[in-house]
């Protein structure tokens, strides 16, 4: 079953939709510019007790190579956005050193909440060792783009006050679109290979660019498709609420709220999101990413985002990508699971991958 005409207009109507949102709150447009960085040697991390291992980020497939370290090229580098200090994106990109001129296959990782680009190393590593062209980056309010343990949290509440700056999802949209717009002008990329994935927020940044931009080839979000909307109707708003709870508690306040509520969760989303729990919410968003691979892998017990809430996308996804491309889209649900990437997830989007991109 082919997707009618009509349906893909409604698709790309909703998308439309979605950029002009993004320029209504942009600063001053500057051409994309490209600023050399230095390593860091330090890596922000908003978390009291900073992460120092993690066996989903070390169990992703590399090719045996005895001198990885050796063979591999790192570039450290700042994209210039848009005006502004949250404009300047830092960017790490590595692959393996070579004298072929061919394009490789090309594939962006999104961090998860209070992480870095320097966390997703290990991931980057092993991408590059298989030939990829991998690029990390700081989410707005995150890495170098923070200077406090409390810069995303403060960045939240304040566009709840001032309705100027969308920190959750869509500003780093917005730069994940200039990325493509760079990452497509490289030599060494294949411009019409290039994925994007990420985990928990990363996984909320990766499902919205493939939206956003479909030269976004193929995406793999972990962790992070939900239906904000459904979850709201179903008073399974709290466990995602907790994850970002500050902006609620201070809308609550402004509000005259005893608790947080329904009428909060809806407004501070309005707010800060414009559209992530109407318009934008998964049920329209995820069927337009077809006909390009989408590979969602959640837990199947995960409480931020609940499978319950993924029927009526999934559904729409199955019928946008219909029986010609039925193999191009895939939900896994790891039983046991709550909100946690696994080495089965990374495995899986390291598989889906190699499928459509190699």
């Amino acid at each position: 079953m082919e997707v009618n005409a009509g349906a893909v207009s409604d698709l790309e109507t909703i998308r439309s939709q979605f950029l002009q949102l993004l320029r209504t709150r942009r600063n001053a447009q500057l051409p994309l510019t490209v600023e050399p960085a230095k390593p860091v040697v330090k890596p922000l991390f908003q978390d009291v007790t900073p992460p120092t291992f993690s066996e989903a980020m070390e169990s992703c497939p590399k090719a045996n190579i005895g001198n990885l370290k050796e063979l591999l090229k790192e570039e450290n580098l700042y994209l210039h956005t848009e005006a502004g200090d949250q404009g300047k994106m830092p960017v790490l990109i590595l692959s393996t050193k070579g004298n072929n001129q061919e394009k490789r296959p090309a594939v962006v990782f999104l961090h998860s909440t209070h992480k870095c680009k320097e966390w997703l190393r290990p991931l980057l590593e092993a991408y590059a060792s298989r030939g990829y062209v991998a690029i990390g980056v700081d989410s707005r309010y995150h890495g170098e783009r923070a200077s406090s343990l409390t810069t995303y949290r403060d960045a939240l509440v304040s566009s709840w006050k001032n309705g100027d700056t969308m920190p959750f999802i869509f500003d780093t949209v917005w730069d994940l679109i200039k990325l493509a717009d760079y990452l497509t002008g490289r030599d060494d990329i294949d411009p019409t290979k290039i994925g994007i994935t990420g985990e928990s927020l990363g996984g909320m940044h990766a499902w919205f660019a493939a939206f956003a931009d479909t030269r976004y080839a193929v995406a793999a979000p972990i962790i992070g498709v939900q239906g904000f909307r459904w979850a709201i109707d179903n008073d399974k708003w709290q466990a995602r609420v907790d994850s970002i709870k500050a902006v609620f508690e201070e809308a609550r306040t402004d509000l005259g709220k005893n608790e947080i509520d329904k009428e909060v969760v809806e407004k501070v989303w309005d707010r800060i999101a414009p559209g992530l729990a109407s318009q934008f919410d998964a049920p329209n968003t995820v069927p337009a990413i077809a006909p390009r691979p989408l590979l969602i892998v959640n837990g199947a017990e995960d409480p931020r985002c609940p499978l319950e809430g993924l029927e009526i996308p999934k559904t729409r996804a199955y019928k946008a990508y219909g029986e010609a491309h039925s193999d191009k889209f895939k939900l896994v649900a790891e039983p046991g699971i709550g909100h946690q990437m696994t080495p089965l997830m990374v495995k899986e989007a390291s598989d889906w991958f190699d499928q459509f991109l190699k």
